[in-house]
């Protein structure tokens, strides 16, 4: 196989992924106090807030993008290229991730009122992400829109990893 000088490599030591049940995300509060935030992908403490980018899905005028944790992992990784020094691993921890896509054009912050997200269509390719952890500013408190109604009346979904058989139509972040 013949490779590019451009071309990086990651290889998977042991070809393992460990599987974690909470991570912890250290920010600044408004009064300028250090904190904690405990995400657990299994209870309803799962969503948490990213800076928006230029090349993020969201929409013009939107500061954060936010998703639901579905996994918390880690991988010790061997990086072949250019810039390779030696086989020594580095641990990588990421995040698997739902992402939430909002539903106004309009940013909250322009018209006093709380963003409403829903989640894209479990097809849609920007619908589940993996996210390195230093790219998440902190937790949030997603709220479900009780006005809507649940995506799947009848309690099935399509995927049990996803939980999508508990998704409302549309939901509130809660700043």
């Amino acid at each position: 196989m013949e490779l590019d000088e451009d071309t990086n490599l990651i290889i998977l030591k042991d070809d393992r992924m460990y599987h974690h049940n909470t991570t912890r995300f250290n920010y600044t509060t408004y009064d300028v106090c250090r904190t904690q935030d405990i995400i657990n992908p299994w209870t309803s403490h799962c969503n948490i807030m990213v800076l928006c980018t230029d090349n993020d899905m969201g929409p013009q005028g939107h500061r954060f993008i936010y998703g639901k944790v579905l996994g918390v992992y880690h991988t010790n990784v061997i990086l072949i290229g250019c810039a390779m020094v030696d086989y020594t691993p580095i641990q990588m921890e990421f995040l698997w991730i739902r992402w939430y896509k909002p539903v106004d054009q309009v940013s909250s912050w322009d018209t006093s009122t709380m963003d409403c997200v829903r989640f894209p269509p479990m097809a849609d390719e920007h619908s589940f992400d993996f996210l390195d952890l230093a790219d998440v500013l902190r937790g949030c408190h997603i709220i479900p829109s009780f006005t809507s109604k649940r995506r799947c009346p009848d309690g099935s979904g399509l995927s049990a990893c996803a939980g999508d058989k508990d998704d409302w139509c549309a939901y509130y972040v809660n700043q």
